[in-house]
């Protein structure tokens, strides 16, 4: 068998990755190419990278972050009240492997959502399912899979996410259904997965945006308990970015 046909049966099998190693290792000039033991660990780490990869790429496409953020671009300063060891806190993701909740507050364009999409996209980095919506879809999702009869299927597949981030809490008025919703997702997720919340609301009016008291009990109970609390501060993102 050739080069070729070996580069061809390893793209058969799906060993991409590997393929591709191979194919780097076959230009080598034959004094400097690996012996078979060092040569059948490059190609099993080159696959391993080619999946981790490929797993990432998966990851960040389903989530559907509406930014495109890092944690390197966010700004830590007493102005924004983000110190860069909170940052740090947050930023490895330990959050999630904690099952812990983060809970980001803030005026508008202050950052809120940028810093919830860096979080998301460094969860996506680290082979963490993650999954973006806005309050107004969230609740256009619940409505719809109620007309259709596809509640359950919504919920088990939000439920699938290592990491939910749930943007602009607060803007779009809660029905009983989309209270429901909520509690059983936080519910079926406390202790074992988390969620990163997102609002102008400052923490103490989540109660009342709720509005009705023993399922804004559940909820709160199970958002405040267990979380970290981030309030943005300053001058708008958008204002400053513009000067």
């Amino acid at each position: 068998m050739n080069t070729q046909e070996t580069i061809d049966l390893l793209n058969g099998l799906k060993l991409r990755g590997m393929a591709e190693a191979y194919k780097a290792i076959t230009l080598m000039p034959a004094s400097e190419r690996p012996d078979v033991d060092m040569g059948t660990a490059k190609l099993a780490e080159a696959e391993r990278l080619y999946r981790d990869n490929q797993k990432t790429q998966l990851f960040l496409k389903t989530s559907r972050l509406r930014y495109n953020a890092n944690i390197e671009d966010i700004e830590c300063s007493a102005e924004r009240n983000l110190t860069k060891a909170q940052l740090a806190e947050i930023g490895d993701c330990s959050f999630i492997r904690r099952a812990e909740n983060v809970l980001i507050t803030g005026l508008t364009g202050c950052g809120k959502s940028f810093l919830a999409c860096a979080l998301g996209r460094q969860a996506c980095y680290m082979g963490l399912r993650t999954e973006y919506l806005n309050m107004n879809k969230f609740i256009e999702r619940i409505a719809l899979s109620k007309l259709d009869g596809t509640f359950l299927k919504v919920v088990t597949h939000l439920e699938r996410n290592d990491l939910i981030i749930l943007d602009d809490f607060g803007l779009q008025p809660l029905d009983m259904n989309s209270r429901l919703a909520l509690l059983q997702i936080l519910e079926e997720r406390y202790d074992r997965k988390s969620m990163i919340i997102v609002s102008q609301l400052p923490l103490d009016k989540w109660y009342d945006y709720i509005a009705e008291p023993t399922l804004a009990d559940a909820i709160m109970d199970r958002l405040v308990n267990n979380s970290i609390h981030i309030e943005l501060k300053g001058e708008s993102m958008r204002r400053k970015k513009k000067k």
